[in-house]
């Protein structure tokens, strides 16, 4: 397959070539000239060579992926002196390296990538020996156990260097150093347990993460580092990291480790028992991986710090004190029973704050703190009291997450309440999460001046909803959760929600739906698990104008009683996820009957019509003969009536 591109700066047409996943045991003779990309990958080449691998003359881009090569001709690239992205992965190149032949000189290559090739130690330095002008190198998903200080002697242009998914225990000292310009370093998914010294200046990306590193700390120096993306999740680090004094680090992921403090190590008496119990490791009874140096750790262009699920007991607020700039902060599934911010520590550009799953007993927020705070998530701590008007001094709070506590919801009218929060007159907020907070009540106009978006009441089983519950929602309402509350009436006239477009009533206890006294603006609603029998002509009529998604399963559904719904579920743009589920009964032979609502045909209601023609006439006749009797009967007294005052008279 060709496809020819042009070169305008030097007016020649350049042609890809495409030979992915044809067979191939050798490269096709007949290639055009001028090639540019030549595509080989996924095929069944072994080895190459000058007569298997015609003229690259002209490559600039050569993909072997996924063949079988195991030898290569060295001297093959010497004189190729415009390819400058060569791809080597997945092949057997291991079978290569144990011959300890240099590939030869790659003069022009830029990216090389050698993944995959069960290459071990030491193993890399014959294809990387003479490569002047390289960049970037992956070595990814190999065998290598050790990086020697010699490894890139031959690669000193390198800026990225990809060893994620090897076996690295060891790096000798030097092993970077030489490498001016390298950028990016990705070094995860491997064995290191300790990084003491770490004074690769130039460095911008550093990713360390899945690895069993018990510590991470940089040599003490003076020099301004470049470090801006430092992965350190999922190792085993017991202390906070001994970052550079003068450092640019915007991005710092610490979650999924053993974190116990904020703090750069603990008490030396915690340091032995940790020593003792194989946490720290050690060489001739000296630790190689504790922190001994307590500087001051300054994070003033910090954005992202992420230190979930760790065993943080406490933050003190002084420890975000030099974080000016920081817009997001996750402390979520740690052990923290209380979280304040004062002035000391007050975040100000802080955006997203989560400090979910904790078991929070204390929460304050001071004046002229988190001033730009939009995301806020408290859900899973189990708060049962806040001071009521917490959310009401967040100048930009957006969206609320308080699942999975115990709040009570302060009403609107009222002065300031105590076991309560309140979330009216929020000008800012747009999303509210409330779901499992065993919510007793939700009082008249509770949300009254909050211009609330989405509302999730979910999962509060027995809560008491009247008429005015979400007064003040009509004109910004979108999306309702209600799913899960045992409700069994709902006395709220959703006519009023102009802009609602989702109802979630799914798992209640609802016999009926008589919601709207007029249109409906609603398009996605879901009556799943409630106790409907039907669905009135009233309430299909006003949905099937905005419907477009319905959930009707596990429902006691009437299939005679329901023929307005069953004519909406069959129109075209009407979308049932659930069809396959819904299901109604019918009767046959004085036996009910429980059927496929997508399976119903006229034939299961004709005997409920012919039983329901002949009750009609029977009662009609019935009624008729009644009426004859009275009438005779009046007519008979009428008439001994009259003869007796005649013979009277």
């Amino acid at each position: 397959m060709l496809a020819n591109t042009t070169d305008s700066s030097r007016f020649k047409v350049h042609k890809d070539v495409d030979c992915r996943g044809l067979n191939l045991r050798r490269v096709p003779e007949q290639l055009p000239a001028s090639v540019h990309l030549l595509d080989l990958s996924r095929n069944l080449l072994q080895n190459l060579t000058d007569r298997e691998l015609p003229a690259l003359s002209t490559v600039q881009h050569l993909n072997l992926h996924a063949n079988k090569i195991q030898f290569i001709q060295p001297g093959l690239f010497q004189d190729t002196s415009h390819l400058e992205v060569l791809d080597l992965s997945g092949n057997s190149l291991d079978l290569y390296a144990a011959l300890k032949t240099h590939v030869g000189p790659l003069k022009s290559v830029q990216h090389l990538d050698l993944s995959g090739n069960g290459l071990f130690t030491d193993m890399s330095d014959y294809f990387l020996s003479d490569a002047p002008v390289l960049t970037n190198l992956s070595l990814d998903g190999n065998s290598i156990t050790k990086i020697s200080r010699h490894t890139f002697n031959g690669s000193q242009a390198l800026r990225n260097i990809d060893l994620h998914n090897n076996v690295i225990i060891e790096i000798e000292e030097g092993a970077f150093e030489s490498l001016t310009g390298l950028s990016e370093l990705d070094l995860s998914v491997n064995s290191i347990s300790c990084i003491t010294d770490f004074n690769l200046v130039q460095l911008k990306t550093l990713n360390l993460s899945k690895n069993s590193l018990n510590n991470f700390q940089t040599v003490d120096s003076d020099l301004e580092f470049d470090l801006q993306y430092l992965d350190l999740r999922e190792n085993k680090i017991l202390y906070f990291p001994v970052l550079p004094e003068r450092n640019k680090l915007m991005y710092l992921d610490l979650s999924r480790n053993l974190l116990r403090s904020v703090n750069c190590s603990g008490p030396l008496e915690e340091l032995e028992n940790l020593k003792a119990n194989g946490y720290l490791f050690t060489d001739h009874d000296k630790p190689l991986c504790l922190c001994v140096n307590q500087r001051h750790q300054e994070l003033p262009k910090l954005l992202y710090l992420d230190l979930s699920y760790n065993q943080l007991k406490a933050i003190p607020s002084s420890f975000f004190s030099s974080m000016v700039s920081l817009e997001s902060l996750n402390i979520s599934n740690n052990c923290l029973e209380s979280f304040n911010v004062d002035s000391e520590g007050h975040l100000n550009s802080l955006k997203i704050l989560d400090i979910s799953y904790n078991n929070l007993q204390n929460l304050s927020f001071g004046e002229s703190t988190l001033a730009a705070l939009e995301v806020l998530h408290l859900q899973g701590n189990a708060l049962s009291t806040l001071d009521a008007e917490i959310f009401s001094r967040l100048p930009n709070i957006r969206s609320l997450h308080l699942q999975q506590n115990l709040f009570s919801i302060c009403p609107s009218l009222q002065g300031l309440m105590h076991d309560c929060i309140r979330l009216s007159s929020i000008p800012t907020l747009s999303y509210l999460y409330l779901s499992e907070n065993s919510l007793a009540s939700v009082p008249p106009g509770a949300f009254r001046g909050s211009p609330l978006l989405i509302l999730d009441l979910s999962q509060n089983a027995d809560m008491g909803l009247g008429p005015s519950s979400f007064s003040g929602l009509e004109t910004t309402l979108t999306h309702l959760s209600l799913r899960g509350n045992q409700l069994r009436t709902l006395a709220v006239d959703f006519t009023l929600f102009r802009k609602l477009k989702s109802l979630d009533l799914s798992v209640n206890r609802l016999t009926g739906v008589s919601l709207w006294s007029g249109d409906s603006s609603v398009e996605s609603l879901n009556l799943q698990n409630n106790s409907l029998v039907t669905l009135t002509s009233d309430t299909v009529y006003v949905l099937q104008k905005s419907l477009r998604t319905l959930y009707v399963g596990s429902n006691p559904l009437s299939c005679c009683g329901n023929l307005y719904l069953l004519t909406l579920l069959q129109q075209d743009r009407l979308n049932v996820p659930d069809i396959a589920a819904a299901t109604c009964w019918y009767t046959r032979d004085s036996e009910s009957v429980e059927i496929s609502m997508s399976a119903v045909k006229s034939e299961h209601c004709e005997s409920v019509d012919r039983k329901v023609l002949w009750i009609s006439v029977i009662v009609v006749l019935t009624l008729g003969l009644s009426l004859v009797s009275v009438v005779a009967l009046k007519l008979c007294h009428s008439k001994r009536h009259g003869f007796k005052r005649g013979i009277k008279a």
